[in-house]
């Protein structure tokens, strides 16, 4: 029996795999299997869904994905040297014939001898935030252990959230049952735990201490392995652990990099095996070492969200401000500043200081780089439109006449160059509709829309000293924060100060905190009432936007649904 460090080589291979390539994730899970063989490991373990990637959503209901599934998992259990002597523990959705609706199991493959020797069932299916597996999936009745020859020991198969249900994390419980007590009582000597866990900030943290408390509570050693990448909206953090079964992590995989960690053996060392030509994205050197774990998680999700829907490059509208500043150091990190086009687009109410920030931001990332003046645009616009209307346009409307001639140039510089176009909108302009449609909000992807504006200066200030010098420009850093689309504008015309609206929407969103208790945190009630309306009238535009990458609580998308029409108000 395991004591508290496993005896047999143990591989985590926390791969990048993409929904629905299973020619492409069949060889990542070939590929870390021989890794992992090369370096002594007798037990593989992959990430959940790892066949199929993760989150299918809706290909779930394709008969022809579900078929694909099964054939390539039988493939993969077909003798082979790459996997001779080895033991896999593979994620992927299981259709047995005449298994009621939804039909479908999340499970994870013990393959071994040639064969899928065992199959364990998720029990626990979340349905909060962005989950909604109760949707596509069965739970399943019982825990599965089954003997592994190979890994010399009695594994338990458990998937994700079925070691999440500790009542020391959450007010109350969120299941009935314990899998991993359940697993403990089958006589696991081993629990095997495959995961697909979206990042948020102080998650890895959190998970850490899940995990550790699970081993030590059932006194058993926890393999635990997550994925790593990103699906659309989804980050995927990695940091794959084997804890033992006194609750102390032995070995633990980096953040946001795809690798192989082989642990165990007799007091053996932990080995770090990467994938060559594998990005890397070590942590920075600078103070904030939150806001470096947003910026690295960006610059994955990012990454991947181009790689995976066939972009190499991308542009993006550089205003002299700090969410564009950031958007494209990010862009540049992610995908290489000669693939990224920066375009500075003034009109009569830009700043000579915006336009000169622009062009040293590009400049210092090595962006491509053009300014396009919208003023012959606008005025042939306003000219048109206010001749068929025989009067002048309204100031809101003339104003967000210049936001979307903007989303227009960058949309046809898009279109000609077969470029993401990112948008650069933060969380705090996108809860409270501070942001126009069609204008900075045309995009593709959102890559800051879950960062509030005062985490963004921190971030940008995290790329600063990543870069080992001020690639973000200063000022762009202490200069009042505008819009710049009427003359000597600033967001706090119309806004309350950042840090007062960020904790505001922090309270209300994440915290879920009711207007008296947010009044309670020292905010005047007629604000809090105002920033209240603002967002809950602001959905249509949330419906509207692009894909945001979700690095916090409680990202606005699939994990926070509200209606558009509706006549609730704060009272």
């Amino acid at each position: 029996m395991f004591t508290a460090v496993p005896t047999r080589r143990i591989a985590l291979a926390q791969v990048n795999t993409t929904v629905g390539d299973f020619a492409g994730n069949a060889a990542r899970i070939r590929a870390a299997a021989e890794l992992a063989r090369g370096a002594g490991a007798s037990l593989v373990l992959f990430p959940e869904l790892a066949l199929s990637g993760y989150p299918p959503r809706d290909f779930l209901d394709v008969p022809e994905f579900l078929e694909r599934a099964g054939r390539t998992l039988r493939e993969l259990a077909e003798p082979a040297d790459w996997s001779r002597g080895l033991a896999l523990v593979i994620g992927f959705p299981e259709a047995p014939p005449g298994a009621p609706p939804p039909g479908v199991y999340n499970a994870a493959a013990l393959v071994e001898g040639g064969r899928v020797a065992a199959v364990g069932r998720k029990s626990l299916l979340p349905t909060y935030d962005v989950f909604d597996e109760t949707r596509y999936f069965l739970a399943a009745k019982d825990a599965t252990a089954a003997d592994s020859p190979a890994a010399g020991a009695r594994l338990g198969l458990s998937i994700c959230e079925d070691i999440w249900n500790d009542k020391r994390f959450w007010q109350t419980p969120r299941y009935d049952r314990d899998p991993i007590g359940e697993l403990r009582h089958a006589g696991a000597q081993l629990v095997v735990n495959i995961s697909a866990s979206p990042y948020g900030l102080g998650k890895p943290a959190l998970r850490a201490r899940m995990v550790g408390a699970a081993a030590e509570r059932q006194g058993v050693p926890i393999a635990y392995v997550n994925q790593v990448g990103g699906n659309d909206a989804l980050v995927f953090d990695g940091g794959s652990m084997l804890v033992g079964r006194d609750g102390k992590v032995l070995a633990q995989a980096p953040l946001f990099e795809e690798a192989v960690v082989v642990a165990g053996g007799d007091g053996a060392a932990p080995e770090l095996l990467r994938f060559p030509g594998a990005p890397r994205l070590a942590p920075g050197e600078g103070p904030d070492a939150e806001a470096d774990e947003v910026y690295r998680a960006l610059v994955l999700g990012l990454r991947d969200y181009a790689r995976k829907c066939g972009f190499r490059s991308a542009v993006i509208g550089l205003s002299g401000g700090i969410d564009s500043a950031l958007t494209a150091a990010l862009a540049a990190d992610a995908l290489g500043p000669e693939n990224v086009f920066g375009v500075a687009m003034p009109s009569r109410y830009s700043s000579m200081h915006s336009r000169q920030d622009a062009a040293a931001l590009a400049k210092n990332l090595g962006l491509r780089f053009r300014e396009i003046m919208i003023e012959p645009m606008h005025a042939a616009y306003l000219a048109q439109l206010e001749g068929a209307l025989a009067h002048p346009l309204c100031d809101l409307a003339a104003q967000n006449v210049q936001a979307r001639v903007r989303g227009q140039i960058l949309m046809a510089l898009s279109n000609e160059e077969g470029s993401l176009c990112l948008s650069t909108g933060n969380k705090s302009e996108l809860a409270v509709g501070y942001c126009t449609l069609y204008g900075d909000m045309a995009g593709g992807l959102a890559v800051i829309g879950d960062v509030p504006k005062t985490l963004v200066y921190r971030v940008a200030r995290a790329a600063n000293a990543r870069a080992g010098r001020e690639v973000i420009p200063e000022r762009t850093f202490t200069k009042p924060p505008s819009a710049e689309l009427k003359p000597d504008q600033t967001d706090q015309d119309t806004l309350p100060p950042y840090p007062e609206l960020d904790d505001i929407l922090a309270a209300s969103i994440e915290e879920r905190l009711p207007l008296e208790a947010i009044v309670a945190r020292g905010h005047a009630p007629e604000t809090v009432r105002r920033v209240l309306k603002m967002i809950i009238t602001s959905e249509y535009k949330r419906r509207q936007a692009a894909p945001v990458l979700k690095v916090s609580a409680k990202a606005f998308g699939e994990g926070r649904r509200l209606p558009i029409a509706h006549g609730f108000r704060y009272e």
